[in-house]
């Protein structure tokens, strides 16, 4: 009985060691797929994030402009808001004006008389 325990203990033996073997090449197939993944995932990761950085940053350059924009657009509003009276009175000045009296006055102003104006003409 020695001689044929001792082989029926070493087979069986070597058929859980051939199992265990087995079990370990594919808990290490899994583990390289993991592996794998696990750095595709991480690579796709990296390349969200930096697209994720640019499209904030030109978000933020629209709010950026969106808002010099509009406070420029305010700035020309208030100043035409303020001058718009004063142009209309300049309006209403300029079309009250005869053209007579208009150049007698430039011709007055520079010292030319009405008569030399006509002369030159």
């Amino acid at each position: 009985m020695p001689e044929v325990g001792k082989k029926e203990g070493i087979e069986e033996l070597c058929t859980k060691r051939d199992e265990l073997s087995h079990q370990i090449q594919q808990e290490e197939g899994e583990k390289n797929k993991l592996q794998n993944d696990i750095r595709l995932l991480t690579e796709k990761l990296a390349r969200v994030n930096e697209s994720l950085a640019r499209k904030m940053a030109t978000r933020n350059e629209f709010e950026k402009t969106i808002a010099e924009t509009e406070a420029a657009y305010t700035k020309v509003f208030e100043f035409w808001e303020w001058k718009s009276p004063i142009l209309e009175g300049c309006e209403e000045h300029r079309a009250g004006l005869h053209t007579s009296s208009f150049h007698s006055n430039v011709n007055e102003a520079l010292g030319v008389s009405v008569t030399s104006t006509l002369l030159l003409s």
